[in-house]
C-alpha cells in the first residue's frame, strides 16, 4: 500500500448561510424537521441521495445551488428562525441545572459498543445502538453533563441485499468518515489524538473522533490509522463482525481505550454507565489506573464499583460475551503483576463457574453497584437469570432493578403528527412530553382530522416501500415487467401491518406462517382484506436467521400472497421511520420472555400506530387492555412448540375477530371512528410514560446522582471510605457463619384486629459481629406457592445484650387489612451499601 493524502474541494457556504455547516455537524438536525428542511429545500433529489447525510450534502451541492437558497428571502427567515432555535437550545437553563445545579461539571460517561443516532452515521445494528442514540438526544435535552464512547466501524454493520432467490447478502461498503458528521479530536498543537492500547504482543494505536448530538459528545474510536498493521486496521472495520479473536481485541479498545481517551482529553467521569457488557473491560482499566497511583486493589474495587452502573439488555445466553480462561491469558496476563493478581483471582473477576468462562455480563455485575434490565420483566429474567449468585435472598431483592427502555419522541415522530399537536396540544408540548397531562388532550384531536394525517403518512409508506422492492428488482437485474408490477403492490386502503426488526428466530417472524391458509384468507379477502410489510436484517453467521427471511420472501413470490405481503430489504433507520409513521398496526411476536425490553413499539405509538404484540418486553407495563392489542397469554410454557402455537391461534382470532372489524367498521366519510378512538388512547398513555425523557431522569434520580455523590464520598481522604468498606465486607465474610437465629417468640397469633400491632421477640448470636455492623429485621409480605413476595422488611431493636453474649430484639408492626406471611432474618448492613444485598447473605429464622 502507497501513502497518500486526501482533499476535498468543496463550495463555499455564502456568508448568509454560513452557519449551514456548524447545523450539519451537530445531530440536534435530526430531531428538527425545520433544520432538515433547510438542507432539502436547497436540493431535495440530492438529500435523499446521500441519506440524510448533511456534510456529504454540503460536499455535493453546487455553488449555484447554495447562491439562489442565500438569495431566498422565505428561506433565509426558515434559516434564521432554525439557528434561532439552536441557539436557544444550547443556551437555555436545563433540567439537569435546575435540579442539580451543584453537579454541572460532574460528568457521566457512558460507554456503548453501538450508537444508532441517524442515518447519515451508520454504525449501529439495531435496538440496542437506537436506544444508546435516543440516550444521548435526552441526555442533551435535559442538560446532562454527559458523554458517549463507541468505536467507528469502517464498514458499519452491513448493508442487506436480498437476492433473486431470496437471501440475504451482507455487503460492507467502505464509509469515508470525512464524510459524516464527525471530526476528528486533536491535541493543543493541532495535531490528531492518538490513544495506545496493548494486544498481545503489540499496541495497537486508536484515533478519536467526535460527534456533536445537541449538548452532548459523543468519542468514536477508529483503528484504521497509519500507525498500525492490516489486520489491526481492520479491527474496528465492522460491527459485530469477525471471530472470537476479534469480539474480544474490539471490546480491549473499546473499555480500555474509551478509557484512557477520556483522560487523554482531560475528561475524568464521576459515574460511568455500561450499556451491554461489551465495554466492562473499562472496569480493569479504571483498576489499573488506580493501582498504579498506589491505591490498593480491593480498596480500587470498591471505589470503581462505587461509582458504576450497568444495564443488561438481553435475556437470551448467546447475547453474553464469553471468553475462554486461555483467550483471557493471552490478552491480559501482562496486567495481573500490575494489579497485583495471580492468574485465579483475575478470573475470578467474570468467571462463571457454570459456562466454565469468563463472562462480560458477570465482570459488569460483579464492579458495578447498580444493575438494571430494560423493562420490569426483563428485570425478574435477570435476576432468575443471576439468583445463583444470591443464595438464599428472595428473587425480588436480588440486586438487580430496571429500568424500561423507552424512545426519544422527537426523533420518531412525524412531522405532519407534530404539526397536528401544535394544533391541539398546549404549547411546550416537545419539552414536556414525559407528563401525562400534556397528552390529555389528544382527545380534542378531531377524528377525520387524525385519520387523514395518519392515511398521509400510509400513502408515503407505501411509496417508500414499492421503491425499496423496485430498488432490489432492479440491482438483482430482474425483468422489466416484474419491476413495473411493484407500482400496484400495496392498497393505501388496506388494513397494513408491519413487522420490522432483527430477524432472529425467538422473534418468531414466521409465527403467522403456521397457518398458510388461513393467511391466505386475510390477503384475499374481497371486503376486509390484510397486506403484510416485513423487514429486517439476520446477523451474517444466523443461518435459521437467515432461513427466516428466506420463507418469507418465498411467500411473498406466491399467490395469493404477492403483492399482498412483501419484502423490503436493508432496514436502517430512514427506512424504520417510515415504515413505523405509517402502517395501521406494528406487530411484535417475540417468544415470551426473550424480548428484553423493544423500543419499536414505542415509536410506532408516538405517532397513533395501534401495537399488536405478545405480552413481552415493555408490552405488559403498557397494554391496558383500551390502547391496542395483546396475543397470547401471560404465562410460562412448557416448551417452545405449546407457545408457538397457542401463540399463533391467538394472533388468528384476534385479527379475525377484533383487529379487522374494528378497521374497517367506517362510516359514510371512510373513517373507523372506534378505530381512531384507539389510537388516541394509545397516544394518550404510552408517549409520555415510554419516552427517553422520562427513562434518563429515571436513570439520573436514582442511579446517576448517587453515582456522583458516591465518587466523591469513596474517593475523600485518599480512599479511605472505600477502604473500610471492603474491610468491612472482609470482616462479615469471616464472621458470618457465626451468625444465627437461636430463637424467637411469635406466640401464636393468627389473626389480629385493625390496630393491634404484631409483636414479635428474636435472640440472635452475632459471632463477633457488633449490633451496628448488621440489620435484625422482620421480613413479611404477601404469600403464594413461591413463598413471599412483595417483601417489606422493618427493623428490629436491640433491646438487651444477654449474659452468653448474644443479643434480644424486638419489634411491633402495625400490618394494614390482609394476609401475611413474617419472619425474621439477619443481614449485613453498612451505610455505604449501594443496595442491602450489595453483600448476598442472609440468615433467616428457623420454623418458630
Amino acid at each position: 500500500m502507497y501513502f497518500y493524502r486526501t482533499v476535498s474541494v468543496v463550495p463555499q457556504l455564502p456568508e448568509k448561510i454560513r452557519r449551514l455547516q456548524q447545523l450539519a455537524y451537530n445531530l440536534w438536525f435530526s430531531w428538527q424537521p425545520q433544520a432538515q428542511q433547510l438542507f432539502s429545500r436547497i436540493n431535495h433529489t440530492l438529500w435523499e441521495q446521500v441519506k440524510h447525510n448533511p456534510v456529504l450534502f454540503l460536499l455535493s451541492v453546487s455553488q449555484e445551488e447554495l447562491e439562489r437558497a442565500a438569495g431566498n428571502d422565505d428561506y433565509l427567515a426558515q434559516y434564521e428562525r432554525v439557528m434561532k432555535d439552536l441557539d436557544n437550545y444550547l443556551s437555555n437553563e436545563t433540567w439537569f441545572e435546575c435540579q442539580y445545579h451543584e453537579l454541572q461539571d460532574r460528568v457521566i460517561a457512558y460507554f456503548s459498543a453501538e450508537f444508532g443516532v441517524h442515518e447519515s452515521h451508520p454504525t449501529y445494528s439495531g435496538g440496542l445502538g437506537l436506544l444508546a442514540g435516543d440516550h444521548c438526544k435526552s441526555a442533551s435535552d435535559l442538560g446532562l453533563p454527559f458523554v458517549g464512547v463507541g468505536l467507528l466501524y469502517k464498514n458499519g454493520y452491513f448493508t442487506q441485499h436480498i437476492n433473486r432467490d431470496g437471501w440475504q447478502e451482507a455487503l460492507y461498503p467502505f464509509l469515508n468518515f470525512y464524510q459524516m458528521p464527525v471530526v476528528p479530536v486533536t491535541n493543543p498543537d493541532g495535531s490528531e489524538l492518538i490513544i495506545p492500547v496493548d494486544l498481545p504482543g503489540r499496541q495497537v494505536y486508536l484515533k478519536v473522533w467526535r460527534m456533536q448530538v445537541g449538548r452532548v459528545q459523543i468519542y468514536f474510536l477508529d483503528a484504521d490509522v497509519p500507525g498500525n498493521n492490516p489486520e489491526d486496521r481492520a479491527l474496528t472495520g465492522q460491527l459485530y463482525g469477525g471471530d472470537r479473536e476479534t469480539r474480544i481485541s474490539q471490546e480491549i479498545l473499546l473499555g480500555i481505550g474509551g478509557v484512557k481517551a477520556l483522560r487523554q482529553m482531560g475528561i475524568h467521569p464521576c459515574a460511568w454507565h455500561i450499556n451491554e457488557g461489551h465495554p466492562a473491560f473499562l472496569l480493569i482499566e479504571r483498576l489499573r489506573e488506580m493501582v498504579r497511583e498506589g491505591v490498593e486493589l480491593n480498596t480500587a474495587m470498591e471505589a470503581v464499583r462505587a461509582n458504576t452502573l450497568f444495564t443488561t439488555h438481553t435475556p437470551v445466553p448467546a447475547g453474553h460475551d464469553v471468553f475462554s480462561a486461555e483467550m483471557i491469558d493471552r490478552y491480559f496476563s501482562y496486567l495481573y503483576s500490575q494489579l497485583h493478581l495471580d492468574r485465579e483471582s483475575f478470573l475470578h473477576l467474570g468467571w462463571d463457574e457454570a459456562g466454565g468462562q469468563f463472562n462480560m455480563t458477570l465482570l459488569a455485575l460483579r464492579l458495578s453497584s447498580y444493575c438494571n434490565g430494560v423493562s420490569r420483566l426483563h428485570g425478574r429474567v435477570t435476576r432468575e437469570m443471576f439468583q445463583r449468585f444470591y443464595p438464599g435472598i428472595p428473587l425480588e431483592e436480588v440486586p438487580i432493578s430496571s429500568v424500561t427502555n423507552g424512545v426519544h419522541n422527537q426523533t420518531w415522530l412525524a412531522p405532519e403528527m407534530q404539526q397536528l399537536f401544535d394544533r391541539y396540544l398546549a404549547s411546550g408540548w416537545r419539552e414536556n412530553s414525559c407528563i401525562m397531562e400534556t397528552w390529555v388532550r389528544v382527545s380534542d384531536i378531531p377524528v377525520q382530522e387524525l385519520w387523514e394525517t395518519h392515511n398521509k403518512l400510509k400513502e408515503k409508506m407505501i411509496q417508500t416501500a414499492r421503491a425499496n422492492i423496485r430498488e432490489q428488482r432492479l440491482h438483482n437485474q430482474e425483468p422489466a415487467q416484474r419491476i413495473r408490477e411493484v407500482e400496484n403492490y400495496l392498497d393505501p386502503e388496506v388494513l397494513t401491518i408491519g413487522f420490522a426488526r432483527r430477524f432472529a428466530t425467538y422473534k418468531r417472524a414466521n409465527l403467522l406462517l403456521r397457518d398458510r391458509e388461513r393467511l391466505a384468507r386475510l390477503v384475499s379477502d374481497p371486503v376486509q382484506p390484510v397486506q403484510f410489510i416485513f423487514a429486517g436484517k439476520s446477523h451474517p453467521a444466523d443461518r435459521p436467521g437467515q432461513e427466516l427471511i428466506k420463507q418469507i420472501f418465498d411467500l411473498t413470490q406466491q399467490e395469493p400472497f404477492k403483492g399482498r405481503i412483501v419484502l423490503l430489504e436493508n432496514y436502517d433507520i430512514g427506512l424504520a421511520r417510515r415504515l413505523l409513521q405509517g402502517v395501521d398496526v406494528w406487530l411484535n411476536t417475540p417468544r415470551r420472555p426473550l424480548e428484553a425490553s423493544g423500543t419499536s413499539g414505542q415509536k410506532a405509538a408516538v405517532n397513533g400506530v395501534l401495537n399488536c404484540s405478545v405480552l413481552d418486553g415493555w408490552w405488559p407495563e403498557a397494554y391496558n387492555g383500551e390502547n391496542g392489542f395483546a396475543i397470547g397469554e401471560n404465562r410460562a410454557y412448557p416448551d417452545e412448540e405449546s407457545q408457538d402455537r397457542d401463540d399463533c391461534y391467538s394472533l388468528y382470532a384476534l385479527l379475525e375477530e377484533t383487529i379487522i372489524p374494528l378497521y374497517y367498521d367506517q362510516d359514510e366519510a371512510g373513517v373507523p371512528r372506534a378505530w381512531v378512538e384507539t389510537m388516541k388512547r394509545s397516544l394518550e398513555t404510552i408517549p409520555p410514560v415510554f419516552s427517553t425523557e422520562r427513562m434518563v431522569k429515571e436513570y439520573c434520580e436514582r442511579f446517576y446522582v448517587s453515582a456522583i455523590r458516591r465518587n466523591s464520598h469513596f474517593t475523600r481522604n485518599n480512599y479511605a471510605v472505600a477502604a473500610q468498606l471492603h474491610a468491612y465486607k472482609q470482616q462479615v465474610l469471616e464472621k458470618w457463619p457465626g451468625v444465627a437465629i437461636t430463637g424467637i417468640k411469635a406466640g401464636d397469633v393468627k389473626t389480629l384486629n385493625i390496630g393491634e400491632q404484631l409483636k414479635l421477640e428474636a435472640n440472635v448470636t452475632l459471632g463477633g459481629l457488633t449490633p451496628t455492623e448488621v440489620s435484625v429485621e422482620v421480613a413479611y409480605g404477601g404469600v403464594d406457592e413461591g413463598g413471599m413476595y412483595n417483601i417489606r422488611h422493618n427493623a428490629m431493636t436491640m433491646i438487651e445484650q444477654l449474659p452468653d453474649g448474644s443479643y434480644r430484639y424486638a419489634a411491633a408492626l402495625d400490618l394494614p387489612q390482609g394476609t401475611y406471611g413474617y419472619t425474621v432474618r439477619v443481614r449485613p448492613y453498612h451505610p455505604d451499601l449501594a443496595h442491602i444485598f450489595e453483600i448476598p447473605l442472609v440468615t433467616w429464622a428457623p420454623n418458630f
